[in-house]
């Protein structure tokens, strides 16, 4: 199949957006590393102890002495890497609280591998609490002048360097954009249109198009979010403690013809950007569906693009908000007009919907918070729940066992479920399972080329890159990496420009030094 294309604006690199382009796939189409499986030997691994909350890793453009810089914004710090050895160029701090130092984040791991029972589960809520609650600037971009865009609670910031020409130079920021009063909500997504304007959302239904230089905006609320929104935002803060589950929770994908893909909390819209304005009129193309939403907390999942051939059906695909998440796809343009409403589908858009019970009709509850990888006519989701929850601990709370704690026996997950559009019968059908793979907490990447997924799971009480064939779901191979230092705790994986695996880490940055052999680029 076609790939989707990539945005001229956006840095000419693999990984310029959270998910590498605009349609949010989370795939290269080149080779990836294809084993064998080994215990990782020290000098296979390059890693950066940086700070808390670096989960992305954003590849710049080129710089004029031909060399590139990872950048990656964190709880405490915005830091520059060099792109080749993941050494620290620069960093900017961004108020009085600073990043332990490492010998404190080393002891901080070590808490999590050493520790069991309550004692670990204590311990992680404590990280939890000091580095994680109230994060924000999650989703963010480079653009084709190397400026990194991303949204904090409720202003824009956009961040450059002191010497354009010198990637070493300190960051600095080059202006932020204040939230007008009238927009309300927390920044949340953040995406790029195909004409170069940058696009934001908020928890409670805003979509934003804003110019690069701040000079101009134009705004436009989500339907029902005026009713719902601000209600929707305080009630799950309540129930839950964090801002994390508002009324519009993930970031959104953007197409070649500025079409703007976000969910609510329980309807799935198009927004139309048009040059001039944003739209949800329909006669611009712009829709609004609803999902099914039995667990009532919405979609967990940002949006990814599927088919861009002049002769490939196309969609969007989200994971839906049921107790067993549903990897859902919509007709993202016209719906042809023979196709037939779905028995169990809330809209005659819905082309299909893929339970991910992982082989087990019987199971309550699947939920995921990772974007589904896509590939093809493909889709893939991970189980996110615990094997087990110890008595007495807050079942909202019990993804944090997953997230911090995977690697411990009694909570490690095990689980990954595809699905596969078949363009003749026009029916989304079961592709594989595989139960015996675990991928806790990580947006799992396909190398094109190889037809690998790879993910970060755990093998025996230790953390591990797996390799799954895409098309059957069988594990090729697998690193055995070590301890909880490499906790992608959320993060994703992805390829760079040498088909090299790259990925964040709690405290860190990762890069597995097995490559295919091949040199590839971005362009």
């Amino acid at each position: 199949m076609q790939p989707g294309p990539r945005n001229p604006f956006l840095a000419n690199s693999s990984n310029p957006i959270g998910h590498g382009r605009s349609d949010q796939q989370d795939n290269v189409p080149w080779r990836g590393p294809e084993g064998p499986t080994e215990v990782l030997p020290d000098d296979a691994i390059q890693y950066q102890w940086t700070g808390a909350g670096n989960f992305g890793q954003l590849i710049s453009d080129v710089y004029p002495d031909g060399k590139r810089v990872l950048w990656n914004n964190g709880r405490y710090r915005m830091y520059k890497l060099d792109y080749d050895t993941l050494e620290i160029l620069s960093t900017l701090q961004f108020g009085e609280e600073a990043d332990p130092p490492v010998d404190e984040m080393i002891e901080l791991t070590n808490g999590l591998d050493d520790l069991d029972g309550w004692p670990a589960i204590e311990h992680a809520i404590g990280i939890s609490m000091r580095f994680l609650t109230g994060l924000d600037g999650v989703y963010s971009l480079i653009d084709n002048t190397n400026t990194l865009f991303l949204g904090r609670k409720d202003h824009a910031v956009a961040y450059v360097e002191a010497d354009p020409n010198d990637r070493s130079s300190a960051i600095l920021e080059r202006d932020r954009w204040e939230r007008p009063d009238h927009i309300d909500g927390f920044f949340v997504g953040m995406g790029m249109t195909f004409d170069g304007r940058l696009v934001l959302t908020t928890d409670h239904g805003w979509v934003i198009c804003l110019a690069r230089d701040f000079s101009d905006y134009e705004a436009i609320q989500l339907p029902r979010a005026a009713a719902e929104a601000a209600d929707y935002c305080a009630m799950r803060l309540e129930e839950r403690g964090n801002t994390g589950y508002g009324w519009l929770r993930t970031s959104m994908c953007i197409d070649e013809h500025n079409a703007i893909y976000t969910s609510s909390n329980d309807h799935h819209h198009k927004v139309i950007w048009t040059g001039e304005k944003l739209s949800l009129d329909e006669a611009d193309g712009a829709w609004s569906m609803p999902y099914r939403n039995g667990g009532g907390c919405g979609s967990g999942t940002t949006p990814s693009l599927m088919g861009f051939g002049p002769d490939e059906d196309r969609f969007v695909v989200f994971g839906d908000g049921d107790s067993v998440v549903n990897i859902t796809y919509a007709w993202r343009d016209e719906i042809p007009d023979d196709w037939q409403q779905l028995p169990n589908a809330p809209d005659r858009r819905i082309a299909g919907i893929g339970p991910a019970n992982m082989g087990n009709p019987d199971i309550e509850e699947i939920k995921t918070e990772q974007s589904i990888t896509v590939s093809g006519y493909g889709a893939m989701t991970v189980n996110n729940e615990p094997a087990s929850i110890p008595d007495g601990f807050p079942a909202q709370a019990a993804r944090m066992l997953c997230f911090q704690l995977p690697h411990k026996p009694e909570y490690t997950p095990y689980g990954l479920h595809k699905y596969e559009w078949d363009p003749v019968a026009r029916k989304l059908q079961q592709a594989w399972v595989n139960i015996e793979v675990s991928s806790p907490n990580s947006v799992p990447f396909v190398s094109q080329e190889s037809d690998i997924v790879y993910t970060c799971g755990i093998r025996d009480g230790k953390f591990s890159i797996e390799g799954l064939d895409w098309t059957t779901g069988e594990s090729k191979f697998h690193y055995v990496l070590g301890g909880a230092k490499f906790n992608t705790l959320g993060a994703g994986i992805t390829l760079d420009e040498e088909g090299r695996l790259l990925f964040g880490n709690i405290f860190g940055k990762t890069r597995i030094l097995r490559d295919p052999g091949v040199s590839q680029t971005a362009g």
